[in-house]
């Protein structure tokens, strides 16, 4: 995954005034005097994340990332890949994600975390490999032995925003974490980035670890801080598919702040709360 800063325009679902003529919306698509949907509830109507278990759905995913990373964007050679799949040495030990448009049944994109062990065996993380930052290297504020990676996050070209060019759709647009318009389904698409994070961050604590990092884009660290999401940066910003910024955060206290800036936004990545038990859990079994 190739991204903080505080955002000022922490955006709520916006409602019209009550007193305003009957029969008029507000922008959730609720009429007018009428409880907006909750942030959680579109997501369920909209979208499913899908574990990438089977052979069959991990060639979807090393599809989705082939035409992101090498057709749609310059970072690979696509004559490198004949079978129009790319996967590399780290997913031997990682786990994977599909973001499902439920409406049409539609893949929207992938993620995966890569895992600091194979069964019993350590397995070293890409970061490890770019970031040469004296933090990374202490395991008492690293934790690298409980710590996931996050990387190919990858959004199919279908589900692009029209308004950037980039990897990240939401990029660019101040309607990331309000609830879309159910007469358009297109103000949906702002928000996939916080569906793969809530899948990165379910994979993450379903194999027992307590943190998560990734070498991150400026641009999508600066997206998901104006939802409340942050990440610790770790030492300069380093050559991988462009220039990264390596990054990481307890998995727990990354829940909490995300709870006290944005309460609509932890439902979604929480999955209700239920991510932020299993991360106590997962603690408590150090």
């Amino acid at each position: 995954m190739s991204q903080q800063n505080s955002g000022d325009k922490n955006t709520e679902a916006a409602t019209m005034d009550p007193g305003q003529d009957s029969g008029r919306t507000n922008d959730s698509g609720t009429p007018a005097g009428m409880a907006p949907e909750r942030l959680l509830d579109a997501y369920g109507r909209w979208f499913e994340v899908v574990r990438a278990g089977s052979e069959e759905l991990r060639r979807e995913v090393y599809r989705i990332r082939y035409h992101v990373l090498a057709v749609e964007h310059p970072y690979l050679d696509p004559d490198d890949y004949p079978d129009d799949q790319e996967f590399d040495e780290f997913d031997a030990h990682s786990v994977h994600s599909l973001l499902v448009h439920k409406p049409t049944g539609a893949l929207a994109g992938t993620v995966r975390v890569v895992l600091p062990f194979h069964g019993r065996e350590p397995r070293r993380l890409p970061i490890e490999d770019h970031c040469h930052d004296p933090i990374a290297r202490d395991p008492t504020r690293f934790p690298v032995h409980r710590m996931g990676e996050v990387s190919r996050f990858s959004v199919s070209k279908t589900f692009r925003r029209r308004l950037t060019d980039t990897l990240y759709p939401d990029a660019l647009d101040d309607r990331i974490g309000q609830v879309p318009d159910t007469n358009e389904a297109r103000r949906v698409m702002p928000h996939i980035t916080l569906g793969l994070m809530q899948a990165a961050i379910g994979m993450a604590v379903e194999n027992g670890l307590t943190h998560l990092c990734a070498t991150m884009e400026r641009q999508l660290l600066r997206l998901l801080a104006r939802v409340g999401v942050h990440f610790v940066e770790v030492g300069p910003l380093v050559e991988l598919f462009g220039l990264r910024q390596p990054c990481f955060r307890d998995i727990g206290d990354l829940l909490s702040q995300i709870h006290d800036e944005r309460p609509d936004v932890w439902d979604v990545l929480s999955n209700e709360g239920r991510y932020e038990e299993a991360v106590r859990r997962n603690r408590h079994g150090d």
